[in-house]
């Protein structure tokens, strides 16, 4: 039995970028563009040409290779000829291999926002695609808050619909664009559609996140008849968020209850680097990936309590509901003080270090972790420092150099104009192979001004440092009161993508902070010599 096609369609460049704070750059468009036609996304929607001098540079050249380029734009406005509308020359002009029109299908919007009447919104849409298809083109149609729309006057979304589908409309796309439907809402109504003379292989889902079931309202689409799915890049979009599809497309091809059905149009090769594709997509956003996130999450597979690690180590599938390596991901058996000898085993052999059950440095290890963990160390979500203090344990970590001391001021001072400025300012001194460095540097805060002198001369290690930068920083009271015990996390990654986590605690916030920035740098350079020792 042949398997039916569903069509994926990413609107991040277009859709995505009304997440706020986000804004994209030409090239950064150009980047994620060849990032999704990489993965095997069938449309790429690009933006509104026309609308900005971004997206119209953007549309100057065709972007994809594999992937259908996509223009985004208005329906010609009413009391225009479609020859006449220089919002529809603008997208016909643009170098797409298909035009995607956003066409209102709830009635109330037809009044009050385009203040025109049901017919002329209707003769907007069938001239927009007879247009499009004259100008040689792919047309398709956004019906915006159709679900809305069709609780509201059923007759009007759906006359809507079969316009844009009489008039050749290869896709006709549902929108929840409020967010707010229901699974089993979008489930009847997509039936109600096809049933109503519009095949399934024409229909789309376009889901918001208001709910937080835009993933289970796609699918819920395509259980229905709908055949294609939009969403962007990890979810990202206005107010809550479109679709994600990076958790929709694992689910498509790794579910037996689709996978069996339906097919995409992207291979487990490609599939296998969906985790590499999120964090990088993250990175470029300027953020840091989301460990919980279905699928490509750090703690997408990892496991603390002991007795689940135990399972998985005699069979994955006692706790993992699809085999990580498929997306690129991978198995963490977390260490903490609730963890057992099996976390602690498989954490180490993943690093390399070998180690038997039975060696009693191992339990000391154990002991260790908990002893510190009950001071406020947090090992689980600091691999880096559980790395160092593992190797400290079972063997040793090189003193790359010495901290001598250290020291931080914060002056609130007045500037050249006479405008109050605080300015923090560390010196550290360190040893080097027996000679005495000190380094002084400003920064915005403390904690920055330590991590730029710290790394500032270290000598014949310096060079190994200058790729790495600190990403995230958080900080945690521990307990009330004037002794309060603080502990310190900070992210770490450098020029080959890894991130890494270290961890600090103290009753003082600066000296917990500076030993999470030297873990973090013993770290990289101990990862330096392991990737020489594994490459020779």
């Amino acid at each position: 039995m042949s398997k039916e096609r569903i069509y994926l369609f990413d609107t991040t460049l277009r859709d995505g970028q009304q997440t706020p704070g986000v804004d994209f750059s030409v090239e950064d468009k150009i980047a994620i563009a060849q990032m999704l036609d990489d993965l095997g996304i069938d449309y790429v929607e690009g933006g509104y040409p026309g609308a900005n001098p971004t997206d119209s540079e953007f549309f100057a050249k065709k972007r994809t290779t594999r992937s259908q380029f996509v223009a985004f734009g208005m329906t010609k406005r009413a009391g225009v000829s479609a020859s006449n509308d220089p919002g529809l020359a603008a997208l016909i002009q643009a170098k797409s291999d298909a035009i995607c029109f956003v066409a209102k299908s709830w009635d109330y919007h037809v009044r009050v926002a385009l203040g025109t009447t049901n017919e002329e919104n209707l003769e907007s849409i069938r001239a927009s695609v007879t247009a499009t298809q004259g100008a040689g083109k792919v047309a398709m149609v956004d019906c915006e808050h159709f679900f809305d729309g069709y609780k509201a006057n059923p007759e009007y979304a759906l006359s809507c619909v079969k316009t844009a589908y009489e008039a050749g409309s290869r896709w006709i796309v549902l929108c929840d664009t409020n967010g707010g439907t229901q699974p089993e809402e979008v489930r009847r109504i997509v039936s109600t559609v096809i049933a109503a003379g519009v095949p399934g292989d024409h229909l789309g889902i376009h889901a918001h996140n208001d709910t937080g079931q835009a993933v289970a309202n796609s699918l819920a689409a395509i259980e229905a008849g709908a055949r294609q799915i939009q969403g962007t890049l990890n979810g990202i979009g206005e107010r809550c968020g479109n679709a994600n599809l990076v958790t929709i497309i694992p689910t498509l091809m790794l579910k037996p209850v689709y996978a069996e059905r339906f097919e995409v149009g992207i291979t487990p090769e490609r599939l296998a680097g969906l985790s590499k594709l999120s964090h990088a997509f993250d990175e470029l956003l300027n953020r840091a990936p989301d460990a919980q996130a279905p699928y490509v999450g750090s703690s997408a597979f990892a496991t603390k309590a002991g007795i689940h690690a135990s399972a998985i180590l005699k069979d994955p599938q006692t706790y993992e509901h699809v085999a990580p390596e498929a997306v690129g991901n991978e198995r963490r058996l977390m260490v903490s003080d609730q963890g057992g000898k099996s976390n602690f085993l498989v954490e180490l052999r993943r690093r390399g270090i070998q180690i038997d059950k039975d060696d009693p440095r191992l339990d000391s290890l154990i002991a260790q972790v908990k002893e510190r963990e009950a001071q406020g160390y947090a090992y689980e979500g600091a691999d880096a420092s559980f790395e160092l203090l593992a190797r400290r344990v079972l063997g040793s970590v090189p003193e790359f150099f010495k901290v001598d001391s250290f020291r931080c001021m914060v002056e609130r001072r007045f500037d050249a104009n006479g405008n109050i400025k605080t300015v923090s300012e560390a010196v550290v001194r360190v040893t080097v192979d027996g000679e005495t460095r000190l380094s002084v540097a400003e920064g915005h805060g403390p904690v920055n001004a330590l991590d730029i002198a710290l790394r500032k001369d270290l000598g014949k290690y310096q060079s190994e440092i200058e790729d790495m930068s600190l990403t995230d920083y958080k900080v945690r009271i521990l307990n009330g009161g004037t002794d309060a015990i603080t502990r310190v996390l900070i992210e770490s990654f450098d020029s080959t993508g890894e991130r890494w986590w270290t961890v600090g605690v103290s009753d003082n916030v600066i000296d917990a902070s500076f030993q999470a920035l030297m873990d973090s740098i013993i770290y990289k350079l101990v990862k330096n010599r392991e990737a020489i020792r594994l490459a020779g």
